[in-house]
Order: C-alpha cells, then sequence, then structure tokens
C-alpha cells in the first residue's frame, strides 16, 4: 500500500521561500494533479517527493516510513520527466531495463520485466528499435515504461506531455488514464494544463505562490470553487467574473442593473463590493433576470459557440464568455442574457467564497 503525506512541507532557495507550509495525505492507487500557474511551485514539490531537492522543513511519509531524508533510489519511487532522456545508441528494450541492469538483475529478470510493461503499454514490437526510430509519442511510451519496470510504490510525472503535438498529447493523456487504471498504482502528475488535470485526476492539488488554495475532485474544484483564483483557473474558457455592490442582503447591482440572489448564509453589507462569478454555460437567454450583452466575437465549435463580448449599463462594463447551443448570434448583435442563479457564486472583495 503505497500512501504518501505530506507534513508542514517547506522549501526555501536563499532567501526566497518557494513552498509555504504544505500538508497532503495522498492514499494508496490515487491518482494525483498539482496544477497552478508557472512559478507556483508545483514542480518544486514533485521534486521534494522525488527527493531530487530537500525542504527546508516538514516530513515526507511513503508507506509510513520517514523518507525525508533518503536518497531518491531508496525511496520506492520512479519519474517520468518532461525530457524522455533516453540513451540514443540503447535500443528500446535496453533503455527500459537499463535501471534493473544497475541493480544487477539477471538479463533473464529484465527481460521479463520489460516484456511485461512493453505489453501493458503496447509497445512490444518497439523493443528492438532505436529511439531515432521513434515518434514522439513513443519515446514517450518508453520513457513510462522504464519507470514501470521498477515497479514503484508511487509514479512521479513532471509535464510529460509538454513536448507533443495537440493531437498526441490528448491521445497519451488517455493512455497514462488507462495505464493508472490498469496498474492501480499511486501517481501524481504535474502539469500548468488545467485541461490535463481535469480529464485525468481523482483529485486536483491547486497551487499559487507555493500554498495550496484547494483540494478536490475536478467537479468540486469547477463547482465549488473555494475562491476567484481557483474559479478563474479552473475551467476553459474560465468563470466569468462581473463585479457589484450590495444593495440589500440579497440583493446586488451591476451597474444599475439589480440582480436579486438566492438567500445567503450571511447578510450581505450594504454599499461593500462584490464579484458574481458565472460559468459560460450558465449564463442563459430565455429565464430570468435580464442583463445586456454587445457580441464582439463568436467562436463556432460545432454543437457549440463562444460568444465574447460586453456586459453593459449605464454606468459599467466587463468582458463576457457565453457557451450558446441553439442560438448562433453575430458579431455585433445586442443579446439579453440571464443568470442561472442555482449556479452563481459570490465572492468579497478579498476574493473569497461568501455563496
Amino acid at each position: 500500500m503505497a500512501n504518501l503525506a505530506l507534513s508542514s512541507i517547506e522549501k526555501s532557495f536563499g532567501t526566497v521561500k518557494v513552498i509555504k507550509g504544505v500538508d497532503l495525505e495522498i492514499p494508496h492507487g490515487e491518482f494525483v494533479v498539482f496544477v497552478g500557474p508557472s512559478g507556483c511551485g508545483k514542480s518544486t514539490l514533485l521534486r521534494l517527493v522525488a527527493g531530487l531537492e530537500n525542504p527546508t522543513g516538514g516530513d515526507i511519509i511513503i508507506d509510513g516510513e520517514d523518507v525525508t531524508d533518503e536518497e531518491p533510489y531508496d525511496r520506492g519511487i520512479a519519474m517520468v520527466f518532461q525530457s524522455y532522456a533516453l540513451y540514443p545508441h540503447m535500443t528500446v528494450a535496453e533503455n527500459m531495463g537499463f535501471a534493473l541492469r544497475l541493480q544487477k538483475q539477471s538479463k533473464k529478470e529484465r527481460r521479463a520485466a520489460v516484456e511485461r510493461a512493453a505489453e501493458i503499454l503496447q509497445i512490444t514490437q518497439l523493443l528492438d528499435r532505436k529511439p531515432a526510430q521513434l515518434s514522439g509519442g513513443q519515446r514517450q511510451r518508453v520513457a513510462i515504461g522504464r519507470a514501470i519496470v521498477r515497479d514503484p510504490k508511487v509514479f512521479l510525472f513532471d509535464e510529460p506531455l509538454s513536448n507533443l503535438d495537440a493531437e498526441l498529447r490528448v491521445q497519451t493523456r488517455m493512455e497514462i488514464a488507462r495505464l493508472h487504471k490498469k496498474l492501480g498504482a499511486t501517481m501524481i502528475y504535474v502539469t500548468h494544463d488545467q485541461t490535463e488535470a481535469m480529464t485525468m485526476a481523482d483529485r486536483i492539488v491547486v497551487l499559487r505562490d507555493g500554498i495550496v488554495e484547494q483540494v478536490g475532485s475536478p467537479t468540486d474544484l469547477y463547482d465549488d470553487p473555494d475562491n476567484m483564483f481557483v474559479a478563474g483557473f479552473i475551467g476553459s474558457p474560465k468563470m466569468n467574473f462581473v463585479p457589484c455592490v450590495a444593495t440589500g442582503d440579497n440583493q446586488v447591482a451591476f451597474g444599475n442593473v439589480p440582480i436579486q440572489l438566492p438567500a445567503l448564509n450571511s447578510s450581505l453589507v450594504k454599499g461593500a463590493e462584490y464579484t458574481i462569478g458565472i460559468r459560460p454555460e450558465h449564463l442563459q437567454s430565455d429565464a430570468g433576470q435580464a442583463v445586456s450583452m454587445n457580441i464582439e466575437a463568436v467562436e463556432q465549435l460545432g454543437s457549440t459557440a463562444f460568444v465574447h463580448g460586453d456586459l453593459v449599463s449605464e454606468q459599467s462594463t466587463c468582458r463576457l464568455v457565453v457557451e450558446m447551443r441553439d442560438q448562433r448570434p453575430n458579431a455585433g448583435d445586442n443579446v439579453q442574457l440571464h443568470f442561472d442563479l442555482k449556479r452563481l457564486v459570490l465572492f468579497n472583495e478579498a476574493g473569497q467564497r461568501v455563496r
């Protein structure tokens, strides 16, 4: 059972604190994705788990054992990097079995492990080829196979799809998801691409400036973000943010347009500034309280369209993206939109969720 626990993990480089007290528990067999913008600390956190960096403070526990001061090869982990890092003079089989060779395993044992991993990854026919004879996707599968043969407690992936084109990225992330289901292994995956996180993860860890902003399933983070950062980072297109002012206990106004909210757990501060959060698919044209949008551009995507424009009132404007399926308006049109009040969220001036 490969359970992983991070307790009060900190990491500083000189006077710069990169990881600022991270606590996280990952049960055996879970696929966890670290996601966040560049510089948020996600790769540093992964390297701390791997033992490639030493924490400034805190503990790393794998299978109940404190491995904080252990060398990488003693932690029972295997890492797949952004770079394939294959030896060009070796065959696929030799690349995959190289770590086992260093461990003094017999040729027969190495071959059996390599063939088993190649079968899982469907690259058996490539075992006698050199890396130069492989496509980018095939090389990445070899790099993953090199990790599988070690039979690690925890798999670590550091942005492994960054070097692949868009179509191959989709194919390979589905292969990694299938691999996780087949192996039932604990996996930690780092990416800046929230689409990868949403499609692959059991749970997502959203990081910003070395702090965990929220942990949850993809649907939890999409439907119930804790703050504006998570709401804006998760989702493509991101959540719309509409500035407003409280005019009553359950009422706000965008400019001169009043918006009646469902009952709140706590009263709003009259005159205080808030922000409405609403997903593009939760702006409708058939019910509710109307706001006016001037359309600037329309992205046609077959079964749906994303409409970009300005929400307008006599006193305010803000940018919006609306998902439309039945209507196909044109740039320059004006449409009346309605908030799905059941799906609306509200943030205070500090960006924290209040509804």
